[in-house]
């Protein structure tokens, strides 16, 4: 081997241990430097993250933030929330804040019922699963339709204002065995109102009226029944009564034409006149 081709082994030995010794210095030094930045670790969503989701490690990453500019209730490692069920729906990148998880290995259903209140689901029509409106977060009113004692059908308003947690389908089978989907609407309500709902799916059908959110009010609603639907027998509204006019009096006949007879007396004539009531 001759002196050139050693001496150029030895030029890009030497290159090559420079590259790697800079970069290992560069490496040290940024690692060094982050750890002075004052400020804390936060974890922070990786992904969205909807409700009832157990978190895994994937879903959440660890970011450094400056003093003041992360929540004070911020978690500050990520075993803190792995294998914790989130409760809020969390965007990716958004802090994980204690009031959207549950507890450790508290994840799914369960954990978005808060204490002393109930999940019931209820089946409903297709066009409230069609439209896709009535979403977990959604607030509605729960109308049943039914006839009492196999009398006329009537709707009334059960339940008002109440809060949707969860919305999907299940599969039931009819009665050749076919096995078909049945959209399912599952509400968060209060011991009472799980027995009230419960007996009322299986009174009629069930309808749910979806509302804004910031509406609380509840209403003083009577049933309606089927009869108002017509126009024959249908209640005068209060009120509407008093601003019904009375129809006019007919117009009085006008008096029957009087008619007139010619009577010749040999070479006398007379004229006799007599009214149409005249008999």
């Amino acid at each position: 081997m001759n002196r050139s081709r050693l001496l150029l082994i030895g030029f890009v030995a030497l290159a090559l241990g420079a590259f790697v010794s800079l970069n290992v210095y560069r490496t040290l030094k940024a690692n060094t430097a982050s750890a002075n930045v004052p400020g804390m670790d936060v974890v922070v969503a990786a992904a969205d993250l909807p409700i009832g989701k157990k978190i895994e490690d994937k879903d959440v990453k660890i970011v450094r933030y400056a003093s003041g500019e992360y929540p004070a209730n911020s978690f500050h490692s990520k075993s803190a929330v792995v294998n914790h069920g989130v409760l809020q729906p969390i965007m990716a990148g958004e802090f994980v804040l204690p009031n959207k998880v549950a507890g450790q290995n508290d994840y799914g259903m369960p954990s978005l019922i808060p204490p002393g209140m109930r999940a019931v689901s209820v089946r409903v029509n297709e066009v409230v699963a069609v439209a896709g409106f009535v979403q977990p977060g959604s607030r509605v009113d729960v109308l049943l339709t039914g006839a009492l004692g196999g009398g006329e059908q009537q709707t009334t308003t059960v339940l008002e204002n109440v809060e949707v947690i969860a919305s999907g389908t299940r599969l039931e089978r009819n009665a050749h065995g076919e096995a078909s989907s049945a959209p399912v609407i599952t509400l968060l309500v209060t011991p009472e109102n799980a027995q009230k709902l419960t007996l009322a799916s299986n009174q009629g059908r069930i309808q749910l009226a979806l509302r804004n959110p910031s509406d609380v009010s509840q209403g003083q609603l009577t049933s309606m029944k089927s009869g108002v639907l017509y126009r024959n027998g249908v209640p005068i509204a209060p009120g509407l009564a008093a601003k019904k006019q009375a129809a006019p009096a007919p117009a009085p006949e006008p008096p029957p034409a009087a008619y007139s007879i010619e009577v010749l007396h040999g070479d006398r004539r007379e004229v006799a006149k007599f009214d149409n009531d005249h008999q």
